[in-house]
């Protein structure tokens, strides 16, 4: 009767313990399509990380050359040029500045994107470990 008793109960673990992982190995499964879905998003991110990176390399290298234009038009002021010269350096400085500004609206507009971006990867991610 003991020995009937602990083949039982051996029995019970041996099957609670394979259910217990099998429930646990569902629970942090993420199917196939959610997870292609998932890596697709993450490439996004990455693309858009290094878009804004470059973005980021432009801009500081258009601010570099508007103040080389900026310190060429003081020169020429100084050395006496004609006028149509200074209102062409003048024109040329304030057409940079505009590109310039609207550039950086433009990339803080894609940063918040990404951020948004990167807030649904991680509310994805956790529903589907979740499911």
């Amino acid at each position: 009767m003991m020995t009937k008793f602990i083949r039982i109960s051996l029995l019970s673990v041996l099957l609670l313990t394979v259910f217990g992982a099998t429930q646990a190995q569902r629970r942090g499964h993420v199917d196939r399509n959610e997870r292609r879905e998932l890596r697709a998003d993450r490439r996004e991110i990455r693309a858009d990380t290094r878009e804004i990176r470059n973005d980021r390399r432009e801009i500081r290298a258009d601010v570099r050359e508007r103040r080389a234009d900026v310190r060429e038009y003081r020169q020429d002021r100084r050395e006496g040029a004609s006028r149509e010269e200074l209102r062409a350096d003048r024109q040329e400085i304030r057409a940079d500045t505009r590109e310039i500004r609207s550039d950086r609206r433009e990339l803080r507009e894609d940063i918040r994107d990404r951020r948004g971006d990167v807030r649904d990867y991680r509310r994805d991610r956790r529903d589907a470990r979740r499911d």
